[in-house]
């Protein structure tokens, strides 16, 4: 068995997922978010993401990391940001010693639907159905990180 982490970048909200991976099956061992506060400075928002990721390291020892590509959209200022905390999660994941994949988000469509434009909510779907799960993860955040660590399975 492997051990994956998936990250869902954002700083608001950073969703993780962990699955563990091998003969021919999938389980998702844990997920959920990692939240800030927005009334705080930034800089002190990415020490608070720094010391949860380190903690999930620490606690679930993954094989490896899977992080998902920026996708730039119109906001350039939210995706500064963003790309700011996947630095924090570059950098953590190489103090551990982690391989990281970096995946893109038509890749993770493409692992897990089958389609590259597949929608939000054929992706939560196939979470859900790949996992064996009673509902969707909640928040969306969570439900996109077990994908990305899902996707990161076939880059392996």
């Amino acid at each position: 068995m492997v051990k994956i982490l998936g990250f869902d970048p954002g700083y608001g909200r950073l969703g993780f997922g962990i699955i563990e991976s091998g003969k021919g099956k999938a389980v998702a061992v844990a997920f959920g978010v990692i939240t800030t506060d927005s009334k705080i400075e930034h800089a002190e928002r990415l020490r608070e993401i720094a010391v949860d990721v380190r903690a999930l390291i620490k606690k679930h020892r993954p094989d490896f990391i899977s992080i998902e590509e920026l996708f730039f959209g119109q906001n350039t200022t939210t995706a500064l940001k963003v790309a700011e905390v996947r630095g924090v999660l570059l950098l953590l994941s190489a103090e551990a010693h982690l391989p990281v994949f970096q995946v893109k988000p038509v890749e993770v469509k493409m692992a897990l639907t089958g389609y590259g434009k597949a929608d939000k909510r054929q992706m939560q779907n196939m979470v859900k159905t790949v996992f064996h799960l009673l509902s969707i993860p909640k928040p969306d955040d969570a439900a996109d990180a077990l994908a990305i660590a899902w996707a990161a399975i076939g880059r392996r």
